[in-house]
């Protein structure tokens, strides 16, 4: 039986049910800093309407990115959506929104990153069309190592 959902703008008030969502997803790496309320709502200041959440009929979040740009490339982050509602068009839906929003902002190019030990991610991205950089070095460098990932098991 096919899932009902809304896809909508990601605000705030999202984030415990976000943050919920995100603990559910085996794996998953949540930021101590970045992650936390204080560090999601920054993100969305300066991307407000960006970020999406996709909520189920009794309002619980069921999928969301995270996605902002810097003016020449967009980017996104904490793709999920909650296991019994995948196969339902969610994620391409939330994608598909990220992208019409970028594109309105004048960005041309959008990235993401996915751990290779995500299969279920990997897979979604190659079936919607995303191309796999085989041609540079990801590099990254910590200004805060307070900002601590831990992984879901």
């Amino acid at each position: 039986m096919k899932k009902t959902y809304t896809i909508r703008p990601m605000k705030i008030e999202d984030y415990e049910g976000l943050f919920t969502l995100w603990m559910t997803i085996r794996g998953f790496g949540i930021r101590s800093i970045d992650d936390s309320k204080a560090g999601v709502e920054r993100f969305l200041r300066r991307n407000p309407d960006a970020s999406v959440v996709a909520a189920a009929e009794n309002g619980d979040i069921v999928g969301g990115i995270l996605c902002g740009h810097d003016g020449r490339r967009g980017c996104l982050y904490h793709v999920c959506v909650r296991e019994d509602y995948r196969r339902n068009g969610i994620g391409k839906a939330m994608v598909v929104y990220c992208m019409n929003v970028l594109k309105a902002e004048g960005v041309n190019k959008v990235s993401l990153i996915a751990f290779t030990k995500n299969d279920v991610g990997n897979a979604f991205w190659r079936q919607v069309g995303w191309t796999r950089r085989e041609d540079l070095n990801y590099y990254e460098f910590t200004l805060n190592e307070d900002n601590i990932t831990r992984f879901n098991q």
